[in-house]
């Protein structure tokens, strides 16, 4: 899962979000820091509306915390989803060990350049290259 710091940029670079069965997501409040939410059919459903999407808490009445506006949620998305987003753009991952810890490294065609990011987490590292391509595009 990537960062929550990396996934705020994604979506600060303009990283849009249709919520589907098993997306993780936090709620962009200090009260609820630190906790992953689950979209799921059974706890969690994105309910769309003219006025936008919300994601309604199904049997959670002892909770303070029955719905939150999509605007309010930062979407982590999972490795798939990261590669897939890359689209053509995305040339490979590499496994590297390095020494007391694994690197992974992910390289992307950004314009004219090929660039490299680098992390001990897969999805980390296909998170900073989407972020480097949809800076590029604006």
């Amino acid at each position: 899962m990537i960062s929550t710091p990396l996934a705020q940029q994604l979506r600060e670079a303009g990283l849009r979000w249709t919520p589907v069965s098993g997306d993780a997501f936090q709620v962009a409040n200090t009260e609820f820091e630190g906790d992953v939410f689950t979209v799921s059919d059974m706890t969690i459903e994105a309910h769309t509306y003219d006025t936008g999407t919300i994601l309604g808490f199904n049997g959670t009445t002892e909770w303070a915390l029955d719905s939150v506006a999509l605007e309010d949620a930062v979407w982590l998305p999972r490795e798939d989803q990261l590669r897939d987003m890359l689209g053509p753009a995305f040339v490979m991952l590499e496994r590297e060990d390095a020494g007391r810890a694994i690197d992974y490294k992910v390289t992307v065609t950004v314009g004219d350049d090929t660039a490299t990011f680098v992390s001990e987490d897969a999805a980390e590292s296909y998170g900073m290259a989407l972020l480097a391509l949809l800076r590029s595009l604006r």
